[in-house]
């Protein structure tokens, strides 16, 4: 028998990699900007350039580590595969408070955007906008939980509005905005800003390039991780350096210091606060036109970022969950939305919760940035060291992609780029600690909570809190499933007999329902409505047929007759509009003798149908059985 079963599919290209990996790290300048340049003032280009260079550095060990291990999790599942399963908790721990915080900053961020669009003064301050937020994150996830979003098919959409406009942004602002005088004015390092600030500023700038993870979970996803990883995930970076940059010196520029505006009146919506700024020199209505087109660009961009965060959530819960880190619950995959529900529920009740306690802390975006820099460091340094030490545990490791520029110590091939990585990323988490009040206490604390999580896991389990929890395959056979809608598409002979039987001797539950459907192909050169006798009174003697046998068996069998062109597709749509658990199909010997081993219609249903699909398998003595009985 061969059954579809819920998991993640391979079916991303570089193309579909490159626009996920720049949609997601370059909305976070939608959010970002203002927060950097609260501290760093006029300096921001040169910090967003540094920590920039520094995140391209650290990508070459995130690239080199999923072309390795091509599955969920990333820094998570380097740092299990090199240490241990807890070590690999607490960082894939730390990056949920990550994916946490973009969710509700990005959710927090929009309702500003909005209001500078619609002209909704309202949505510009508390409570409206933590309402909104709240709103936001409740429907995403609501909608994630019941279905699969069709994430790639619009993913090429928003990277390409986010990239437009920025470089309109861009293009206007060094046009109509930009003075080299105007970006070094007020500026005094070491007074404006001051060496506090400036060494503040560092690990807040990490913010500006969140979503490095999520395109690192999609490597069970990848057609060719070891090929369109790398390509994808450099590409994104360098291009959202090159953006940032740029849009940061427009940005100084058009509110210059020593005390920018861009920290303070546009802090929570600083890219439509340079659309306002570029308006005020252009013609006419055209600053109007301008605001509304970021206002509303702005909001639709940070509504994705909580969508594909969410998601990134989900898939790292789905990796814990799968290696005994977290209840089992959360290593499943729901059949219509492949996503843990568990999971979803949780990201949006716990982010939820920050978007409302923000009401309640003073200087709440940048407390909430400050914890987000010690999640990504502590992950990213952790990331770095993980695949420094599989280069000398595992050195014949298959690595389809190597971070470049080896140095040989104590016989292993070490990557320059991983040991200036962790050095760096380490040194910046050790200012954060510093500097920052809510990296100091409130991070260890969430590591404790997660400890104590992990530990209840583990006991519950009764594994060991080091041992190694291989991903068990825990879907359960056939004859352990219990479906309560079931769908058999009617077939004459005795193939035809066995898939019914099958599927009613599967409807072992007391609800359950089995749903036979008679598909009549009607040939192209007539129209679907066209009388064909015969093939009606047959579909009619077959269902009657079916719900005979069910009532043999307790069982309700319902009967449909749909006409069609294609026999799959008009499987699969029935398969949808029941919402069915399982669809019964049968495969004949002569297939398996070619290279197809399906029938087309057999393999349209696999590839498309949205359950599970047991396939009933006959062999050439039973066909062999009914020629002679005919």
């Amino acid at each position: 028998m061969a059954r579809k079963l819920p998991g993640l599919r391979r079916e991303l290209d570089a193309r579909a990699l490159f626009s996920v990996a720049y949609g997601e790290i370059a909305s976070s300048i939608y959010f970002a900007l203002g927060i950097v340049a609260a501290y760093a003032l006029g300096l921001t280009p040169l910090v967003l350039l540094g920590v920039g260079a520094l995140f391209l550095i650290v990508s070459l060990s995130y690239a080199e580590g999923t072309a390795a291990l091509p599955e969920t999790g990333g820094a998570a599942t380097f740092v299990r595969r090199a240490s241990n399963d807890l070590a690999g908790f607490l960082t894939g721990w730390a990056l949920f408070l990550d994916y946490l915080i973009v969710i509700a900053l990005s959710a927090l961020f929009l309702p500003h955007y909005l209001s500078g669009a619609l002209g909704i003064s309202a949505l510009d301050r508390n409570p409206w906008d933590v309402v909104v937020a709240v709103a936001v994150i409740v429907g995403v996830a609501l909608i994630r939980v019941v279905r699969r979003p069709t994430l790639y098919a619009v993913g090429f959409l928003v990277p390409a509005l986010d990239l437009l406009t920025q470089l309109l942004l861009v293009v206007l602002g060094f046009a109509l905005v930009f003075s080299p005088h105007a970006l070094a004015q007020g500026t005094s390092l070491g007074r404006h800003p001051t060496w506090h600030s400036l060494a503040f500023a560092l690990p807040l700038a990490m913010l500006a390039f969140t979503g490095l993870e999520t395109v690192a979970n999609l490597a069970a996803e990848a057609r060719r991780p070891g090929v369109d990883l790398p390509r994808s995930v450099f590409g994104g970076i360098a291009t959202v350096v090159t953006m940032y940059v740029a849009i940061a010196v427009v940005a100084v520029s058009a509110f210059p210091g020593p005390h920018t505006e861009l920290g303070g009146r546009w802090i929570r919506s600083p890219l439509l606060g340079v659309a306002h700024r570029i308006g005020r020199e252009l013609p006419g209505g055209l600053g109007g036109v301008l605001e509304f087109y970021v206002g509303i660009t702005g909001a639709l961009i940070l509504l994705a970022a909580v969508t594909t965060s969410i998601s990134g959530f989900s898939r790292l819960a789905y990796s814990l969950g799968e290696h005994g880190q977290l209840p089992r619950s959360f290593g499943r995959l729901s059949r219509r939305a492949h996503v843990s529900p568990q999971a979803v529920i949780a990201v949006a009740v716990i982010s939820s919760a920050l978007a409302i306690a923000t009401s309640f802390v003073r200087h709440d975006v940048a407390y909430l940035a400050s914890l987000y820099s010690f999640g990504v460091l502590l992950a990213f340094t952790a990331a770095q060291l993980a695949v420094i030490k599989l280069r000398i545990s595992e050195p014949d490791l298959e690595r389809p992609y190597r971070a470049p520029f080896d140095v040989r110590i104590r016989g292993a091939q070490i990557p320059l780029p991983a040991i200036v990585g962790a050095i760096g990323t380490g040194s910046v988490f050790v200012i954060a600690l510093a500097t920052h009040p809510a990296a100091r206490y409130a991070g260890p604390v969430w590591l404790a909570i997660g400890l104590v999580v992990f530990v209840g896991v583990r006991i519950a389990h009764g594994e060991g809190l080091m041992e190694r929890v291989s991903a068990l395959d825990e879907r359960p056979s056939a004859s352990q499933l219990a479906f309560t809608q079931i769908l058999v598409p009617m077939k004459l002979g005795i193939i035809g007999e066995e898939m019914l039987a099958t599927a009613i001797k599967l409807a072992s539950d007391p609800d359950a329902q089995v749903h036979a459907l008679h598909v009549i192909r009607v040939p192209l050169e007539l129209p679907l409505d066209a009388p064909l006798e015969d093939e009606d009174e047959r579909a009619e003697a077959s269902l009657v047929e079916a719900k005979l046998l069910g009532a043999e068996h307790a069982v309700a069998v319902e009967g449909t007759i749909v006409r069609a062109r294609a026999i799959g597709a008009a499987i699969v749509e029935r398969a949808l509009e029941l919402d069915a658990d399982l669809v019964v199909l049968g495969s004949a010997p002569r297939w398996r003798r070619q290279s197809r081993f399906f029938s087309p219609t057999v393999d349209y249903v696999l590839r498309k149908a949205p359950c599970e699909v047991l396939i009933v398998a006959f062999p050439q003595t039973v066909m062999d059985e009914e020629l002679a009985a005919t």
